[in-house]
């Protein structure tokens, strides 16, 4: 019989997660963390630690160990800083996307400025979070991204729709999907801004009073109209184009 809370191994109460979610205790996410700030690091493994869906399986602090680890592990997620001593977080967003193709990025990062975020999207990161920002914990973000969601610290998302504007007379027409059939219709830009802002399928549901199967469908055919793969690079292309 499922309970309304369970124990955090620290004792501390912790909500019911749904059980058709992916994260459970007997099955936990699988996380790596790579970050050269030991104080973030004590920080966030604290904090993943302390949750039972969560299995932190390694800790690197530089491009040369998230390789190792990422090369050695069975994972779902890798938190990663972009700035490490030996190299940059994004060769190893694009290490990790050649060699577990499946797995999920979330940056973790003390720039918070769009280019170096859609550059991360663009790789294939589904998150970005801004260091000693809030946005709710680590391990709400790194659930967020294995159940279909981003995970983008508030603020940087709101500098993100800040970009989906009416583009201006000048602006050169799209390259692609030009087409009558191809543009959004109005409820696919409330899709496209509710999954800017890091909303899963049936938050974006609930919001927008539809089912997360009618939710789901409108991001597929938002995939097919932008000719993108996954919600990280739909919003890289709307915010570079001004779709909206």
């Amino acid at each position: 019989m499922p309970t309304s809370h369970q124990l955090a191994p620290h004792g501390a109460l912790q909500p019911m997660w749904p059980s058709f979610l992916t994260g459970q205790a007997e099955q936990p996410v699988r996380v790596l963390l790579v970050d050269d700030d030991p104080h973030m690091s004590r920080v966030i493994a604290h904090e993943l630690l302390g949750d039972l869906r969560i299995n932190l399986l390694g800790q690197g602090c530089s491009v040369r160990e998230g390789r190792r680890l990422i090369s050695q592990n069975e994972f779902d997620v890798m938190l990663v800083d972009l700035n490490l001593g030996d190299g940059s977080g994004f060769e190893l967003i694009e290490y990790m996307k050649a060699v577990r193709p499946m797995a999920e990025a979330v940056v973790i990062s003390s720039m918070e400025d769009a280019q170096h975020a859609l550059h991360a999207f663009e790789l294939g990161a589904t998150g970005y979070l801004v260091k000693n920002s809030w946005f709710g914990n680590f391990p709400q973000a790194i659930l967020q991204v294995v159940n279909g969601g981003a995970s983008i610290t508030p603020n940087l998302a709101r500098r993100l729709l800040s970009k989906f504007e009416p583009p201006q007379a000048n602006v050169e027409p799209l390259p692609v999907n030009q087409g009558k059939d191809n543009k959004l219709s109005e409820r696919e830009q409330q899709v496209l801004k509710l999954v800017a802002s890091g909303h899963s399928s049936t938050e974006i549901g609930a919001r927008l009073v539809i089912s997360w199967q009618t939710a789901n469908t409108h991001i597929k055919n938002i995939y097919r109209k932008l000719n993108v793969r996954n919600r990280a690079q739909a919003v890289s292309f709307a915010a570079n184009h001004g779709l909206f």
